[in-house]
């Protein structure tokens, strides 16, 4: 969190200060991105800052079963693929991205010719299963103090409750 001189939390943050992470995969997906939620005190609420080059994303066409998200575009033009339909955004727009199943899942692409800019609101869970209808694959997601884990899989890859336990192979 930020703190003034007095120790007290500082509840703004400048977009133009955040120290922006790239990251890229293949020829389809780049992004440099920063969160500040945590900057301003918010635990249940997740807050990130998006830039995205022409003819990218930032993420693959997905789905959240836990959390919800919301998108501010602040510049540029992109196209928001949500379930089956296809939207065109631009600056001043908000994208609604409800948890639930793959009529909800949601990619956003810079279509434009500069930058596109965004923020993504989200609510905060420990734990999140998210769903990708194109590949055909899951992802879970969980985070408790110390531990995290993470595991991206498909339904044939899944074993049996007991599998591999001590004494439950009779």
């Amino acid at each position: 969190m930020s703190n003034d001189s007095a120790g007290a939390l500082n509840p703004v943050a400048n977009l133009g200060a955040l120290r922006l992470q790239t990251s890229r995969q293949g020829s389809g997906y780049e992004a440099a991105h920063a969160g500040f939620s945590d900057a301003v005190g918010l635990s249940k609420i997740g807050a990130r800052y998006i830039e995205v080059p022409p003819g990218r994303s930032a993420f693959p066409f997905h789905v959240h079963h836990v959390i919800e998200e919301m998108f501010f575009v602040l510049e540029g033009k992109g196209s928001y693929r949500f379930g089956e339909a296809i939207y065109e955004v631009g600056p001043g727009d908000v994208l609604g991205a409800p948890c639930g199943g793959a009529e909800f899942a949601h990619k956003l692409t810079n279509t434009g010719d500069s930058t596109l800019k965004y923020l993504a609101i989200s609510t905060r869970s420990a734990t999140d299963v998210c769903e990708y209808p194109d590949s055909g694959k899951f992802g879970v997601w969980t985070h408790f103090g110390e531990l995290e884990f993470g595991f991206v899989g498909r339904p044939e890859d899944s074993r049996d409750y007991w599998d591999g336990e001590p004494d439950a192979q009779d």
